[in-house]
C-alpha cells in the first residue's frame, strides 16, 4: 500500500544522484555531448547503422531486411553492434550522427555529403520514401500509415520508460508507478485491438512501416517476452492484437531483422553485427562458438 511509503518533498533545487536509476544508472546523466572521443567504423554498404537490437533498433533492421527481401539491392547495410550499457552511444562520432545519444544512429553514404538520420521513425520514413515502399505517396493511406507511425513514437514511452522501467528496471518496484503505467499501457493494448478488429494491418490492407514500428514493442509484449509482463498485463486477452502479432512474426524479413544487433537471448537468435546476407547463416553466436571466435555464456 502506498501509505505505508515516506512522503517525498521536491527540493526547491534539483540535483543529480548518480546512485538512482536503477539498472542503467551507470549511463544516465542529466547533460549532452560526448564524453570520449571514438570514431564509428564504416563498412562497404550504402547505409551503415550504428545500433543495438532493442525494440526501436529492430524497427529499422526490420525494414533493412524487407527491403531486400523486395529485391531493392540499394537498400544493403552495414550494421554495428553499440552496447549502450558500455557508454557506447557516448562516443564523439556517434554523438555525431544522433546529439541525443540513443539508438539507432544511421549514415546514408549514397549522397554527398551523407545524410545523417537519428530517431527510428524518422529512417523509416525515409528509407520508404527513398525506396517507395512501404508508405503510400498520397491520400487517407499514407495519412493513416503516419498516423500510427506517430502513434507509436508518441505511446512507447509510457510502455518503456513508464512501465518497463517501474515494473522491470527500477531499484524498488512501487505501487503507484506500476498501477498507473499498467493501467496505460492496456489503455494502449485496447486501443491497438480495436483497430485491428476492422483492419488487417495498421494502415488498412497492406504491410507498411507502422506495422514495422509497432511490432517489436507491442507484438513483443502480446508475445510475452517484453519485460515478462505477459500474464502481469493479461495480454492473451487482446485477440486481434495477437493475431496481427503472429502475421508479422511469421514475415521473414522480421525474423531476420529481429536478430541484428542482438546480443542477448539464445545464441542461435543472435547475430551481433550484420555486414553480408550469408552472415544470419554463417556468423550467428551459436556459430561463432562452435568455431572457437568467441567464448560460450556461462
Amino acid at each position: 500500500m502506498t501509505d505505508n511509503l515516506p512522503e517525498y518533498t521536491p527540493p526547491k533545487v534539483w540535483t543529480w544522484d548518480s546512485e538512482s536509476g536503477g539498472r542503467f544508472a551507470n549511463i544516465n546523466r542529466p547533460i549532452a555531448g560526448p564524453t570520449h572521443d571514438k570514431e564509428l567504423p564504416v563498412g562497404k554498404h550504402p547505409f551503415q547503422l550504428y545500433s543495438l537490437g532493442t525494440p526501436n533498433g529492430v524497427k529499422v533492421t526490420i525494414m533493412f531486411e524487407e527491403l531486400l527481401e523486395a529485391g531493392v539491392s540499394a537498400a544493403e547495410y552495414d550494421a554495428w553492434l553499440i552496447n549502450i550499457g558500455e557508454g557506447a552511444q557516448f562516443g564523439s562520432g556517434f554523438v555525431d550522427i544522433n546529439p541525443n545519444s540513443k539508438i539507432p544512429a544511421l549514415l546514408d553514404h549514397s549522397t554527398t555529403p551523407p545524410t545523417r538520420l537519428f530517431e527510428s521513425g524518422s529512417m523509416l520514413i525515409y528509407l520508404a520514401e527513398k525506396f517507395d515502399m512501404f508508405l503510400a505517396k498520397d491520400g487517407a493511406t499514407r495519412a493513416e500509415t503516419i498516423n500510427w507511425l506517430m502513434w507509436q513514437m508518441g505511446s512507447a514511452p509510457f510502455l518503456g520508460g513508464g512501465f518497463g522501467h517501474f515494473y522491470a528496471y527500477a531499484p524498488e518496484k512501487f505501487e503507484y508507478p506500476i498501477n498507473r503505467y499498467a493501467m496505460e499501457v492496456k489503455r494502449q493494448m485496447d486501443v491497438l485491438d480495436r483497430h485491428l478488429a476492422d483492419n488487417e494491418y495498421f494502415a488498412g490492407d497492406d504491410y507498411s512501416i507502422a506495422d514495422m514500428a509497432i511490432f517489436p514493442w507491442y507484438g513483443g509484449l502480446a508475445r510475452g517476452v517484453l519485460y515478462e509482463a505477459g500474464e502481469f498485463l493479461s495480454v492473451q486477452d487482446y485477440k486481434n492484437v495477437q493475431r496481427w502479432t503472429a502475421q508479422v512474426g511469421e514475415r521473414a524479413a522480421v525474423k531476420r531483422g529481429m536478430m541484428v544487433n542482438r546480443p542477448y537471448g539464445e545464441p542461435e537468435t543472435q547475430l551481433h553485427e550484420r555486414h553480408d546476407a550469408s552472415d544470419f547463416e554463417t556468423n550467428t553466436q551459436d556459430k561463432r562458438i562452435a568455431r572457437g571466435e568467441v567464448e560460450a555464456p556461462e
